[in-house]
């Protein structure tokens, strides 16, 4: 018996600490979708990007005797460098349609889903030309270690929590709570939330809605491939990651609430124990069938998912 809740809580711990930096993730694309309503399939490229970085800058600045967290606060300068990535490809690619008049709204949409779908092979395309098939991880000493918690009863039911893993969780809070605040409390945050209320309003209240687009994207961009970044210090990646967390980020956003900042981040965490409790009963390939249950459960009671009220603002 103790045995059975020593394993069901170590799977809950770790679907925690899994789920927060998924909830990170969410965060980037639900801030994309929230105020832009663009569908971005490329969003895993961007994590796939964001884990590249981070390994590169990690292998730049590591000569043999590096302390084992740097390389987790690396993330930051990656995020900056696909920030401007992200901000460049939305001027080039999704710009001139977003920016249209003279086609319907659903005409706008379909050309965004195929722009966004190419780009998505471009750029998997292009990793794997300039970075190789070849797995890669940011190595971290702290991601084969511990914290070890107990014993909780008697001398049994001890946990064990991935230490990287568990910094990265503390780090994605943080980070999504500045995000929060960042879009409550400042100028450019209120100049974001006034375009996804009502992009016409915002712009002849005199917000260069143009500007927000661009920020919003390439900040989106930029709070995935942290999470990526964060992700490359447990999980072995190549360029075609990305398409193992997509459908992960899109479930998220929408069991959270279409739209809402605090909504993707609680799908992240939600899926990410669902994903890890699953692990239980159903074999490993059937973890997205679980997600995904859970998903259509939910929306049977929460048709616009768990913060849907928020759902029509960042």
């Amino acid at each position: 018996m103790l045995q059975a809740l020593e394993t069901v809580l170590q799977v809950v711990a770790a679907g925690v600490t899994v789920g927060l930096i998924y909830g990170l993730m969410c965060v980037g694309l639900g801030m994309i979708f929230g105020v832009m309503r663009i569908i971005n399939f490329a969003q895993g490229e961007f994590l796939m990007l964001g884990m590249y970085a981070t390994f590169f800058l990690a292998s730049y600045f590591s000569d043999g005797s590096m302390l084992p967290w740097v390389p987790i606060f690396l993330v930051a300068p990656a995020a900056i460098i696909v920030f401007v990535v992200g901000s460049a490809l939305y001027v080039i690619a999704l710009r001139p349609i977003v920016g249209r008049r003279s086609i319907s709204e659903d005409g706008r949409h379909n050309a965004q889903l195929v722009i966004t779908l190419g780009l998505s092979l471009v750029l998997q395309s292009a990793a794997l030309m300039i970075f190789g098939s070849v797995p890669r991880s940011v190595f971290s000493s702290y991601a084969s270690s511990a914290l070890v918690l107990g014993p909780l009863i008697g001398d049994e039911v001890t946990i064990f929590l991935n230490k990287a893993r568990l910094i990265a969780s503390a780090i994605s809070i943080l980070v999504a709570i500045f995000v929060s605040i960042f879009v409550a409390k400042t100028k450019i945050g209120r100049s974001i939330r006034a375009t996804a209320d009502d992009k016409d309003a915002a712009m002849y209240s005199g917000i260069d809605v143009t500007r927000v687009y661009i920020f919003s994207f390439g900040t989106g961009a930029a709070i995935t491939a942290a999470a990526g970044g964060l992700l490359a210090t447990t999980n072995s990646f190549q360029p075609y990651v990305g398409l193992d967390f997509v459908i992960i980020m899109y479930a998220a956003v929408i069991l959270g609430g279409v739209g809402s900042i605090k909504g993707a981040f609680f799908g992240g965490l939600i899926v990410g124990i669902v994903q890890q409790a699953s692990t239980l009963i159903l074999p490993h390939q059937l973890q997205g069938t679980a997600i995904f249950v859970v998903l259509l459960a939910t929306l049977l009671f929460f048709p616009r998912g768990l913060f849907g009220r928020d759902a029509e603002r960042v």
